[in-house]
């Protein structure tokens, strides 16, 4: 029986730390570093991590924070841009109110995808709230990882 309980918690334990993992510089393969480094030159304090197969780079521009993740290859997949709670989409901030009343944005990020597609997202309480370009609400990240998708 303990043999079982301590094989459920390495499992729950690998689990929660397969999403994401911190890397030093040295550890990101050159093609990221070379991509990072021809969009973002003037940019040194960089922290690295990687998500699954992919690699993100995080970062802040005159006081923004931002942050961009690449294939192993150095491909662009998606740069995220912290944005005002007040540059959301309206349709997005009443969807809030709406289904999360009582509970305040507390951060706010514009993602673009590689082929330019735009989507929002609103950081509420333990959960990001994804919106399309429009403001309608896409899906629910909860803070453990889990996507919930609503209509």
């Amino acid at each position: 029986m303990k043999f079982r309980f301590f094989i459920l918690l390495a499992f729950v334990i690998s689990s929660c730390t397969a999403t994401a993992q911190e890397l030093k510089s040295a550890d990101v393969p050159a093609p990221v570093r070379t991509a990072f480094e021809k969009l973002y030159p003037s940019v040194k304090d960089v922290d690295w991590e990687k998500e699954d197969a992919n690699y993100e780079a995080e970062f802040e521009i005159s006081k923004t924070e931002q942050s961009v993740v690449f294939d192993a290859l150095g491909n662009l997949l998606e740069t995220e841009v912290e944005i005002a709670v007040s540059e959301l989409p309206k349709a997005a901030s009443e969807y809030v109110a709406k289904n999360h009343a009582g509970t305040k944005i507390s951060e706010a990020a514009k993602i673009t995808d590689a082929q330019g597609t735009v989507t929002y997202e609103a950081e509420v309480g333990k959960s990001d709230l994804i919106f399309d370009a429009q403001g309608n609400f896409i899906k629910e990240i909860k803070e453990d990882g889990k996507d919930e998708t609503e209509d």
